[in-house]
């Protein structure tokens, strides 16, 4: 499947043409997988111990109705969202399928050239400009539809 999705965004793409692709000069690494739960207080915990793990805080963010935890594996971040509106994407989506990986970030430093070098290969952009995110860095989703399925976030570091 990944051979499939990464060359619609331009990760991989080393054929001879003189452009190059996003994932050539501009990501820098997987940032994190984001995960949705019902309810972090329960979940966070039975994760943490049984990694053995070191427990994270859990930061409200009312205005968005979500709690979020970052739980640090090295290079990469595991981050545990739980969305605490009724009406809310997420909310819908963890009570349709329970607990679940929702997306993996890539971390950019470019996040706007990114958007629109994607946009301008016919890439669908859930964002197309950037917006603030849970952790107070800009970031942008890429439509899952597009890259069948896939839900892929972009991230300032």
């Amino acid at each position: 499947m990944w051979k499939n999705v990464l060359p619609k965004i331009g990760i991989g793409n080393k054929g001879g043409s003189s452009s190059k692709g996003i994932g050539e000069r501009m990501i820098q690494r997987v940032g994190h997988i984001g995960i949705l739960v019902k309810e972090i207080e329960k979940t966070l915990p039975k994760f943490t111990e049984a990694l053995g793990l070191p427990a994270p805080s859990i930061k409200d963010v009312p205005e968005r109705r979500m709690k979020v935890a970052v739980v640090s594996l090295g290079n990469l971040d595991l981050e545990f969202i739980e969305d605490y509106s009724e009406d809310g994407a997420f909310s819908k989506m963890v009570r349709e399928h329970g607990n679940m990986i929702h997306h993996f970030t890539l971390i950019t430093d470019q996040i706007e050239e990114d958007i629109s070098l994607l946009m301008g290969r016919g890439v669908k952009m859930m964002d197309s400009v950037p917006k603030v995110g849970l952790r107070g860095k800009k970031i942008a989703f890429l439509s899952p539809e597009f890259l069948d399925g896939i839900s892929i976030e972009l991230s300032e570091p």
